[in-house]
């Protein structure tokens, strides 16, 4: 963990009345089940990142040791224990991407933004962190920014996303192509 991290972390009022809604899906006694959506929760809730602090927070929250918090929230590849830009790339770097050209694909962003994978740009805008397998393989090669996924990816489409990104506006998500959905190339073009 790093040394940024904050004295003190409590849930919004807003997200508290939200996290009590997400514990009451639970049968009694399994409350420790809300442990994953409200340690994103938190983590969205705190920019994007999960301080100590929140998984001490979350984990009194829901009467689990907190060793268990910290066990989920390092295991997860969702979960971020070090501050990330706003733009979160995450590089798919599994063997559908890799043969579908994911190399390119991870040096295009490398090389645009000047940073390297698991860095942030001074900036703070972008943050790169390569992940196993996003679960879009036939749209490969696949990165998820933030929340968004884009697929069927080439060099030139990956910058005109990043500059997208970097200007302030909202790139067109999915496939890249035109590809509807999951279709065999060339077929079901939007």
């Amino acid at each position: 963990m790093n040394n940024v991290q904050p004295k003190s972390f409590f849930l919004t009022p807003e997200n508290e009345a939200e996290a009590r809604k997400v514990i009451a899906k639970y049968p009694a006694g399994k409350q420790a089940s809300a442990l994953l959506p409200l340690l994103d929760m938190a983590q969205r809730q705190h920019g994007g990142w999960l301080p100590s602090a929140a998984i001490v927070y979350v984990a009194g929250f829901l009467g689990v040791p907190e060793v268990k918090a910290f066990e989920v929230a390092s295991f997860y590849t969702m979960f971020n224990l070090e501050p990330v830009g706003k733009y979160l790339i995450q590089l798919c770097r599994t063997t559908p991407c890799w043969l579908k050209g994911g190399e390119d694909i991870a040096r295009t962003c490398e090389t645009r933004l000047g940073i390297k994978a698991g860095e942030t740009t001074p900036d703070g805008l972008f943050t790169i962190k390569e992940v196993e397998c996003l679960g879009a393989c036939v749209n490969a090669p696949v990165m998820q920014i933030n929340d968004d996924y884009y697929e069927d990816l080439t060099p030139d489409s990956v910058m005109k996303i990043l500059d997208a990104l970097a200007r302030g506006e909202k790139p067109k998500v999915g496939s890249q192509t035109g590809r509807c959905g999951s279709c065999a190339c060339g077929k079901g073009e939007a």
